[in-house]
């Protein structure tokens, strides 16, 4: 089975991020039909949860849903009435990635979670139509993302459709846009806005493609 990602949809609290690198939120919620239109019911990690303790497998705290970069260790995970809830910590010390990662998230441009997991069990759900309840499934990972898997394409699909746009806004419009109708945090907005500038002034060297190009770079 190929591993699925989704993400929370709760931005993890960037002021609580530990100078010893502890950070603490939830990689899933219960009861949210996203925009796959699936929703995740309570219990469906709970029988990965019991035999991976059972097995001595731990989830793994990774960047960017890439396997050759953990970035720490994940030391509580449980589910309680709002969804997943996890606790852990960034190894700041070993290695550049985590050394980023808690850098961006402590500066707030890095404030999402996502889990990588495999299907196990669904069922259409009986008084929504097209929506498909996710009952069991198998927790391999839980991510720090830039963009979360459910927002991740739309985002930029927006933010390609107002640079090709022939009305251009101004720099400060199109960072309120990214904050505001992107979703972006206000760091990564100013990142992205700033890479945007010149395009935006209509300097003549300047190109839509590098912003984009950005843009991909960011979401790894």
């Amino acid at each position: 089975m190929t591993l699925q990602f989704k993400d929370a949809g709760l931005p993890l609290d960037v002021k609580a991020v530990g100078d010893d690198g502890v950070i603490e939120g939830y990689a899933s919620a219960f009861g949210v039909v996203d925009s796959y239109n699936e929703v995740v019911e309570p219990g469906a990690f709970t029988a990965s949860l019991v035999d991976g303790r059972r097995k001595g497998r731990s989830v793994k705290m990774l960047w960017q849903h890439d396997p050759a970069h953990p970035i720490g260790v994940w030391e509580d995970i449980a589910e309680d009435a709002k969804g997943l809830y996890v606790k852990g910590r960034i190894l700041k010390d070993a290695s550049t990635q985590a050394a980023e990662a808690y850098g961006l998230l402590k500066g707030g441009a890095l404030d999402e979670l996502s889990i990588g997991y495999r299907t196990v069990q669904t069922a259409p759900d009986d008084d929504r139509a097209g929506v498909l309840r996710l009952i069991k499934l198998d927790l391999r990972e839980v991510s720090l993302v830039t963009f979360g898997a459910l927002g991740r394409a739309a985002r930029v699909t927006d933010v390609k459709s107002i640079l090709a746009g022939g009305n251009l806004p101004t720099v400060r419009e199109f960072e309120a846009f990214l904050r505001d109708e992107g979703g972006f945090s206000k760091a990564l907005a100013t990142a992205i806005a700033a890479k945007a500038t010149p395009h935006l002034r209509g300097e003549p060297e300047a190109k839509a493609d590098d912003v984009l190009e950005f843009l991909e770079r960011l979401r790894g």
